[in-house]
């Protein structure tokens, strides 16, 4: 079903599309294998799960024999044969997965993707198209739902066929956590510190941020030279965005962020002297232990050296005393002659 109704289109802007981690296990394995490193050539899947309504749960996924020309986008084959087979041997293990869409490794939408949407619309009414970076640049989640809705035009022209984008989640089951967290513990680097691990992700959030900016800043441009039809529900959104914006003239919120900031310095500043002095008395200890463990080892082999003196001695009395013994029985043959 397309959505062209203003309330259809409301709702599927609301549907949030939960996606597993081994729905995204699934699709960077089959990418993996099915594509050469550097190629920008992407991989095709499908979907399972369940539909709630409100919310589409993305449980499990399975590769599909997909080829495309890069030069034209028109020429594509899709194995919906395979589909079938597959999907139904997915049924014998579990009937509560549903076939509820598809997914393909964009990593951006591609003109070909609203035909393909059009064929999967022969085993679903309402298909759900995931795109998963396998090769994300920035830090966040590398999934983006869309649903196919009829865009209505102002100007009272003819209807044409666009995606629309919708919420995405991903969310784990305890069982998935556990392996999730093991992997993590397998890839994580032990030598950095907590710090610098919050620092760097810091850092890529605020790239992701720019970049996001960036997007909004081209599509601006674009609308202002004629480029690109208006959307006034992206108009809207931003025009949301932009009031929860502090004002910045205003001067108690400066001196409020002033104060904060400072706050923050000063806490910095004291944990970097704290820091400090701790590795100072570190240091000034183990320098200590060490030359305490020089002394007793410089005491016990002068100890050593003593008890070796006294055994050479103990040795030279001994001689000395035999060689008395050898003396005496030599004068007593002599004394019996005489």
């Amino acid at each position: 079903m397309v959505a062209t109704t203003t309330e259809q289109l409301t709702a599927l802007s609301a549907t949030t599309v939960v996606v597993h981690p081994l729905v995204l296990l699934s699709v960077a394995d089959h990418h993996a294998r099915s594509v050469a490193r550097g190629s920008t050539k992407r991989v095709v899947g499908v979907l399972l799960g369940q539909d709630n309504g409100r919310s589409i749960n993305v449980a499990n996924s399975f590769g599909v024999p997909f080829e495309e020309d890069d030069k034209d986008a028109k020429t594509w084959f899709l194995d919906h044969n395979y589909v079938e087979s597959m999907f139904d041997m997915f049924k014998k293990v579990n009937a509560r997965e549903r076939m509820i869409g598809w997914y393909h490794t964009g990593p951006k939408l591609r003109a070909s993707d609203l035909e393909i949407n059009e064929l999967f619309k022969g085993f679903i009414a309402r298909p759900v198209m995931v795109i998963v970076d396998v090769r994300p640049q920035t830090v966040g989640i590398p999934t983006d739902a869309y649903f196919a809705v009829e865009e209505i035009k102002d100007d009272g022209t003819e209807t044409r066929k666009t995606f629309l984008h919708a919420p995405s989640a991903i969310e784990a089951e305890e069982a998935e956590e556990i392996g999730v967290e093991h992997l993590l513990r397998d890839i994580k680097d032990s030598t950095t510190t907590t710090l610098a691990t919050r620092v760097s992700e810091q850092l890529l959030s605020l790239r992701g941020l720019a970049a996001r900016l960036s997007d909004v800043q081209r599509y601006l441009t674009d609308v202002s030279d004629g480029k690109v039809p208006v959307n006034h529900q992206i108009v809207y959104f931003l025009q949301d965005a932009l009031n929860l914006l502090p004002d910045l003239a205003d001067p108690a919120l400066t001196t409020g962020f002033a104060s904060t900031t400072n706050d923050a310095q000063l806490v910095v500043y004291l944990s970097s002297l704290l820091r400090a002095v701790i590795a100072l008395h570190a240091l000034v200890d183990n320098k200590a232990t060490i030359g305490r463990a020089e002394l007793e080892e410089e005491g016990g082999k002068e100890k050593e050296k003593d008890k070796e003196k006294e055994k050479e001695k103990d040795k030279e009395k001994e001689k000395a005393a035999e060689g008395d013994k050898e003396k005496d029985s030599s004068k007593m043959p002599d004394a019996k002659n005489t």
